[in-house]
């Protein structure tokens, strides 16, 4: 009877190479991706989700891809296994992203789980003892399967079934790169991205503004996490936030994002990037959010300005005095 393993694939090498070596087994593979609003992927190119669409598609193998959603918000905001050296919580990261795959485990017909995990590559989920407490927490125990360092850990219900050749097999440990990548030249995989981080949550200047959010919410929604890779941010009121497009790429993404009741605003008379008002919009937050917007124009400092204000389609103008120099727009930033 053939087995069937289900593969969590970002579409780096790591992950590929587990794949892989599957394939090269006569498993058959289906692969699961996930998606973040804190993966370093651009809106544009979509990131790490089309280099793992692009790796099944070269692999002739079928791909779902799963977002993370509100309740991994919540693993973020209270992670049981703590964080890292910034906000990341890898530990239940890893937890919350194979349940999810144990989940699906029956509706996919698979046998068991595989991941592109290499023993002691990562200082935080990639440790002996935290490699065992993912599998024990997420309730994979005998399932989870890793591939590129299988002969460190006791064998798995794969091996021991033989519906894999432990043989076949790697025992790849430590953050060095090199054996992955001769193994990639073996099984001829190419075009493999260059390794990188992928999470915005492990980047010490990011926390800022993720923890913003937690504190001036009444309810968790993707959206606003997503929007903080767009522009700069500035905290204007206890529920109101400022949007400040730094290109026309920007521009257009807040353009696209604004919801019922928010405000869209720009300086009339010259070049100006797009601002949006997030949450409560009162008169005077806008004049203040409109002061921050005319700092990163060529307005003419100290005298008043016409401000266009769009709310639902409804548009009126404001006159803006531009006298916020950098010392007072420095307690708004986030």
């Amino acid at each position: 009877m053939k087995r069937k393993a289900l593969a969590l694939l970002s579409g780096g090498l790591d992950s590929t190479l587990a794949v892989k070596v599957m394939l090269e087994q006569g498993i058959e593979v289906e692969a699961l991706n996930f998606t973040s609003p804190f993966c370093t992927c651009t809106a544009k190119s979509a990131g790490c989700k089309s280099e793992a669409v692009r790796v099944a598609e070269e692999f002739g193998i079928p791909i779902k891809i799963m977002n993370k959603g509100v309740d991994y918000l919540e693993v973020v905001r209270n992670p049981r296994h703590g964080y890292g050296k910034a906000m990341n919580p890898c530990v239940d990261c890893r937890i919350f992203l194979l349940r999810k795959a144990k989940e699906y485990l029956a509706a996919s017909g698979a046998d068991f789980v595989i991941t592109g995990e290499v023993l002691g590559q990562r200082p935080m989920s990639q440790r002996r003892d935290t490699l065992r407490v993912i599998e024990r927490e997420s309730g994979l125990e005998g399932l989870l399967l890793r591939p590129l360092s299988a002969k460190h850990f006791e064998p798995t219900l794969p091996e021991r079934e033989g519906w894999v050749d432990r043989e076949q097999l790697l025992a790849i440990q430590g953050r060095s790169r090199k054996e992955q990548m001769q193994l990639a030249d073996e099984l001829d995989v190419k075009n493999y991205p260059c390794p990188a981080g992928g999470c915005l949550l492990t980047e010490v200047s990011f926390v800022s503004k993720v923890k913003d959010v937690f504190a001036h919410s009444d309810q968790l929604n993707l959206r606003d996490f997503r929007l903080l890779k767009v522009g700069r941010h500035f905290r204007v009121g206890p529920r109101t936030k400022a949007l400040i497009g730094r290109n026309e790429a920007e521009n257009e993404l807040l353009s696209h994002s604004l919801q019922a009741g928010e405000a869209a605003f720009r300086w009339l008379d010259g070049g100006s990037p797009l601002g949006v008002l997030m949450g409560t919009v009162t008169d005077e937050l806008l004049d203040a959010a409109a002061k921050i917007l005319l700092r990163y124009t060529k307005a003419e400092p100290g005298q008043p300005c016409a401000v266009k204000v769009v709310v639902d389609g409804a548009e009126r103008h404001l006159s803006v005095s531009n006298d916020f120099a950098d010392p007072e727009i420095e307690p708004f930033r986030i």
